[in-house]
């Protein structure tokens, strides 16, 4: 059964293939047309669906860049209630502009933050607005070959890398792995605690980069307090005390990994990533009395949760940090 079904998705996947493989040989031959942009642009981004860790790869360049240069991370806002290009601004919630920008601009004041799915048409409308921005981050835009990025982020998971996946339906792929070939940097995501130089190696071999692509390696961390809009815990209170968690992602193993690992005592309520709460999941999340969430939920939650509600929020972690960091620097 399980090889009918195999050849089954692998015969469907035939015709997605084509249609991407057509399309980037169109770009590649210089049929489409690419828009490049005097303001530099670095591209995040993954070739498989879901999760890759891209939100705390962004917040890592907003925290990097931000320092010196004044800047914008431009998102597709997916999962938000709206259509074309908004800035965020006091009155948006993640209805408005999506949960991911709706973190961004909860937590770094001095950045600018939009959403549009047409990226051409919103960093042009960002440019004539004369925000003197010097750097544009582009969230979850590989495939987005409309735009020319000065640097361009690949990520893989290291449990998942995407050199031994499929195209999709059959597997995760959204393109050809052939593609990895426009990526300035592979950052392998979400890597194992113990990872060692011989597992770093074995990857690599599997990436099989171009002698022109570093290969980075990162990490998350789980922090020790969890965090309210008007209060903070050590996380170690969460010991003797019953909770649920709850979760929107696209993977959520690490973070049940990490409580088990502790411990703690809880139940997990999950859903699928940028999940739009309904009225019956609220009743359902405030019938606890504590309830632990990720970053990126606790922004569409907050309002709405009338119980005692924290996030749990993650540290991003690259080897080779100051090598990383000054690859970036050099590319503006």
């Amino acid at each position: 059964m399980k090889l009918i079904k195999k050849i089954f998705l692998s015969i469907i996947s035939i015709p997605f293939s084509i249609v991407t493989l057509i399309r980037n040989s169109l770009y590649d031959i210089g049929l489409y047309k690419s828009s490049e942009f005097n303001i530099p642009i670095i591209s995040v981004g993954n070739l498989v669906l879901g999760g890759s860790g891209k939100t705390p790869t962004i917040e890592y360049l907003i925290r990097l860049l931000s320092k010196n240069y004044k800047i914008a991370v431009l998102s597709r806002g997916y999962g938000r209630k709206s259509n074309g290009f908004i800035i965020a601004d006091s009155n948006s919630d993640a209805n408005l502009i999506g949960d991911e920008p709706m973190q961004y601009f909860r937590k770094f004041k001095d950045i600018v933050v939009s959403v549009d799915s047409d990226r051409t048409r919103a960093i042009n409308k960002l440019i004539n607005l004369n925000l003197k921005l010097e750097i544009i981050l582009l969230d979850d835009a590989y495939q987005h070959r409309k735009v020319k990025p000065k640097t361009s982020i690949l990520l893989t998971e290291y449990s998942k890398i995407y050199s031994e996946d499929y195209i999709f339906p059959l597997g995760n792929l959204r393109e050809s792995v052939a593609n990895a070939k426009r990526a300035d940097i592979i950052l392998v995501t979400k890597c194992d605690k113990n990872i060692n130089q011989n597992h770093k190696i074995k990857t690599i071999q599997k990436l099989n980069a171009n002698k022109n692509q570093k290969i980075y390696f990162s990490s998350i961390k789980y922090s020790n307090m969890v965090y309210s809009k008007e209060d903070k815990k050590s996380i170690d209170d969460l010991k003797n005390r019953k909770f649920i968690l709850v979760t929107g992602i696209a993977n959520s193993s690490n973070m049940v990994n990490y409580l088990k690992d502790k411990g703690y005592d809880f139940n997990h309520l999950s859903f699928n990533d940028h999940h739009n709460y309904s009225d019956s999941d609220i009743s359902d999340i405030n019938a606890n009395e504590l309830v632990i969430t990720t970053e990126k939920d606790y922004v569409k939650l907050y309002s709405r949760v009338t119980t005692k509600l924290f996030y749990l929020p993650i540290e991003f972690i690259i080897d080779n940090e100051e090598e990383f960091n000054n690859q970036i620097l050099y590319s503006i």
